[in-house]
């Protein structure tokens, strides 16, 4: 019988503390333990999510699963600290599709996400149109993501640019993976947001779990560290471990900081796991000897007596209901019918009130032809 997905079974060593810490230690720097406990809700509710998610991909409830078990102590730390609304006093986010610690972090409610997985007419980010995990949305200046590897980084200029010139601090946030910085899409991003005089507020984010869908890094790339790829440009860069998010936190921390006031870009690489392999395309099965950030911080709160065993219980639980829950929603909603095929494709035009059945806004459709 082969081991649950969810860990909740699974008993937390007791601290021998008897007196609570006012701050959770990860070498020289600290974190408030209000705030390490909200990351920790975090980190677990997106734990659980992915891993019912994964289920539904398994069960026949969804025809695909991608996304990003291992990643949740980075992806949560730095959608927490995203400056969120629309426009270029804003941060933009180009993101790839391992995001989800991200976006809960954030404020999206989990059927959110499980409505795209389960492709319903009620997906808010693409009616169903689309992958997990490609969100949209333009309240929360989230650029459309896209499977194509890598292309949000050629983009992310675009957005940096209009806010170096609107002022203000808001920035360019790009994510993306290790295999696809291989990229010339990768490059163009350094490029374009180094140039002399011109230099732009873009945060290059690499979540390096050091594969490509199958193939290692080592086969792939000769620098010691991606953060590397930032030194011909005398640009400020930083490798963490993404695995440790009191230590995420405080990197990104520091190069938002930088980024905010210096309107210079910064590359920030993040060391994490991947625990349950590219997608549901290889089986999805969990990879035990990859290191496991929810557990290792439970952990560390444990120790500091941030937290006790019976108080991790009840959260992973309540967010294995939350989960749950979204999932009966979701597969209760309905689907989308092929009369929704053209629509929500393109934005509306001037040429709508001259073509109304027509959803390209172009002419020369047989539906519009007198």
């Amino acid at each position: 019988m082969s081991e649950p997905l969810d860990e909740s079974h699974v008993q937390p060593r007791r601290s021998a503390k008897a007196v609570a810490s006012l701050a959770v230690r990860s070498g020289r720097e600290t974190l408030s333990v209000e705030l390490a406990l909200t990351l920790f809700r975090h980190m677990v509710r997106t734990r659980a999510l992915e891993e019912r998610a994964i289920k539904m991909s398994k069960s026949g409830e969804a025809y695909f699963w991608i996304g990003g078990p291992g990643e949740e102590a980075f992806n949560v730390g730095l959608g927490m600290q995203v400056h969120k609304g629309a426009g270029p006093a804003f941060d933009y986010l180009h993101l790839h599709y391992r995001g989800s610690g991200m976006l809960l972090a954030m404020g999206m409610p989990m059927v959110d996400h499980v409505r795209q997985l389960a492709m319903t007419a009620t997906d808010p980010f693409s009616r169903g149109r689309n992958f997990v995990g490609h969100y949209a949305i333009p309240a929360w200046n989230v650029v459309p993501v896209t499977s194509v590897i890598e292309v949000q980084y050629v983009m992310a200029p675009g957005t940096a640019l209009m806010q170096r010139r609107h002022g203000g601090d808001g920035l360019t946030i790009v994510t993306g993976g290790d295999a696809g910085s291989a990229e010339g899409d990768f490059e163009s991003c350094l490029v374009w947001a180094n140039r002399p005089g011109n230099e732009l507020p873009v945060l290059m984010v690499v979540t390096n779990n050091q594969y490509g869908i199958s193939t290692p890094a080592k086969g792939q790339h000769g620098e010691r560290r991606i953060a590397d790829r930032a030194s011909p440009y005398d640009m400020r860069a930083e490798t963490v471990d993404g695995n440790d998010p009191i230590a995420s936190w405080h990197a990104i921390a520091r190069a938002m900081k930088y980024v905010r006031t210096e309107r210079k870009p910064f590359l920030l690489e993040a060391m994490v796991s991947r625990l349950h392999g590219h997608s549901s395309s290889s089986g999805a099965q969990r990879s035990w000897a990859e290191a496991d950030c929810v557990a290792l911080f439970e952990q560390k709160l444990i120790d500091a007596d941030a937290i006790d065993a019976e108080q991790v219980r009840a959260m992973k639980a309540e967010a294995k209901e939350e989960a749950d829950a979204a999932v009966v929603q979701a597969t209760s909603e309905a689907k989308p019918t092929r009369d929704d095929v053209e629509r929500f494709t393109y934005s509306r035009s001037k040429f709508d009130a001259v073509y109304p059945l027509d959803y390209t806004g172009l002419p020369g459709t047989v539906q519009n032809v007198k």
